[in-house]
């Protein structure tokens, strides 16, 4: 039996993968209503959430978790460099370990970018029959020469720009925050990276959701998965909307995830009936 305490809204810190992890959490625990369970993107932490965790928990009902990475946020610092599977690694290593210190019941993993790319990778890898449906906010499954532009160019926001500073007012160590991403992402091999594959095995819900004009990816992400899922698959394309669906559109963004929730959530609760 677990022993974390849901504690509405106050930042703790839980030890995942042999890393102190910020997190909050927000509406009903896991005993009392389904958890979604959110992961950041490539600079995300906690508090880049803003108030959106709790905007998801008031329109489903269904209580949210959401926590920091290793190296992002107030968490511990990530271990450089950082390999060019990372994100893989987070899915089989550390994310386990997360989903079972809260003790989730039923789940629904949430994720933004490198957080999206993470929950597929998991749901498409470990076989977890508490996680009953995917949300997936401008996924990455594989590079595009368009999103390596755009990260090059947060490079040198980075190095001569005001990033740094901007970084700083939400990550402990913006160095170590920003060099473990862009240093992966702008590697040689890296250009090479891919886990398509892992939508071959994914056997529950997904809603993907992309901003029309994200600058990090094109619609071929979401086509791989309508081109590749056996599961029943739901995709949402936001007007006037770039790479942060919950920042651009956050009102639609969450109106999209809480109908997706209210399906599952229906299927779920039907009761079959025998003539």
């Amino acid at each position: 039996m677990s022993k974390f305490k849901w504690q509405n809204q106050e930042v703790a810190k839980i030890t995942a993968g042999g890393k102190a992890l910020e997190y909050a959490c927000f509406g009903p625990p896991p005993n009392k209503a389904p958890t979604i369970v959110m992961l950041h993107e490539g600079l995300g932490c906690l508090a880049l959430w803003r108030d959106f965790p709790q905007k998801l928990a008031d329109a489903t009902g269904f209580g949210v978790f959401a926590y920091s990475r290793a190296g992002y946020g107030q968490s511990d610092l990530a271990d450089m460099p950082r390999p060019l599977d990372y994100m893989t690694r987070e899915a089989v290593d550390v994310l386990p370990d997360v989903l079972n210190q809260i003790g989730i019941h039923r789940c629904i993993l949430l994720g933004h970018s490198d957080g999206a790319s993470i929950a597929a990778i998991y749901a498409g890898s470990i076989e977890d029959h508490r996680i009953r449906g995917l949300v997936l906010m401008a996924p990455h499954f594989f590079t595009e020469r368009m999103g390596l532009a755009a990260i090059a160019k947060a490079k040198l926001a980075y190095d001569t720009g005001d990033l740094k500073p901007r970084m700083a007012k939400y990550h402990r160590d913006p160095d170590n925050t920003f060099r473990g991403w862009n240093d992966s992402w702008l590697h040689p091999d890296f250009e090479h990276w891919n886990v398509a594959d892992v939508i071959d095995y994914l056997r529950i819900p997904v809603l993907a959701i992309q901003g029309r004009g994200d600058e990090y990816g094109t619609y071929a992400q979401i086509q791989e998965i309508e081109d590749r899922i056996y599961a029943p698959i739901d995709v949402a394309i936001l007007d006037e909307c770039h790479h942060a669906p919950h920042i651009d559109q956050p009102e639609k963004t969450c109106a999209v995830i809480a109908d997706f929730t209210k399906r599952l959530q229906d299927i779920e609760m039907a009761k079959v009936v025998i003539a």
